[in-house]
This record gives structure tokens, sequence and C-alpha cells, in this order.
């Protein structure tokens, strides 16, 4: 199938996480998650102390689908690392869980870290964040 070239949610999407080191897609916003399993990953992403941009899929449904179609990953949230996809929040958290998390974003590991991965994102903390501009 040829690549589309003038799918302007795709090619946002594309360029969004070419930009960006570490951008986490997810439903609702880091301070502010629409579902347990984005927050378990913003926690994470949190506890390491990584900085990341978020994109929240939930207002335009064209998102998701697009970025399913990117990735091939069916599931929200999708984690990005220099242009790579991680996962969702089963692997972050196990990722988070080994040291394989902090590693992979080029940070060292928290020495009073919990040894699971957080449940519940901080709102306290604030990530760098992209402008929702795929819409």
């Amino acid at each position: 199938m040829p690549e589309q070239t003038d799918n302007p949610i795709r090619q946002a999407i594309t360029e969004a996480i070419g930009e960006n080191p570490v951008i986490l897609f997810m439903k609702g916003t880091p301070d502010a998650p629409a579902c347990g399993f984005s927050a378990r990953t913003v926690a994470a992403l949190q506890a390491v102390g990584a900085p990341f941009a978020a994109v929240d899929i939930l207002p335009d449904p064209r998102i998701r689908q697009e970025l399913t179609a990117v990735s091939s990953w069916p599931t929200i949230p999708q984690l990005f690392i220099k242009g790579e996809l991680v996962g969702g929040a089963d692997i972050v958290g196990e990722m988070y869980e080994t040291g394989e998390l902090a590693a992979a974003l080029g940070v060292e590991a928290p020495a009073d870290a919990p040894a699971d991965a957080p449940a519940d994102a901080n709102p306290a903390f604030a990530p760098l964040s992209i402008e929702n501009r795929l819409g």
C-alpha cells in the first residue's frame, strides 16, 4: 500500500515523534490522565524524572486511527523514545521495575524510587508538552 502523502494527521504524528526525544500518546493529559493505563505510564515517566511531550488522542478519533497506522500498535498509551515505539503501559511498567526505562531515557534511576511502578501520576510534575496540532 503506498504511503499517503497528503494525510495531515499522519504527517503531524510522524513529525511529533521525530521532533520529540520522548513522546507519549495518551488518553487525557499528564495533569489529568483519562484512563488508568495512561496515568500509570505518566507516573513511571515522572518517577524517573524524564521530561516528555504528550499528546491527548481523545479530541479527535482520527488521531488514534492514524497513530495505530503509524505504529502498528493497537492500544493507548504509546510511548516513543528517540523515534522508536517502546510500547504501552504494561511494557513501560515492566521497564520501570527492571531499571530499563531509566536507561532507555538516558537518566539515572532515582535511588529512592519505589521498586514497583507507580500507580498514579503526580500532577505537580510539569513535563514538556506540545500543542495538539493534530486535529
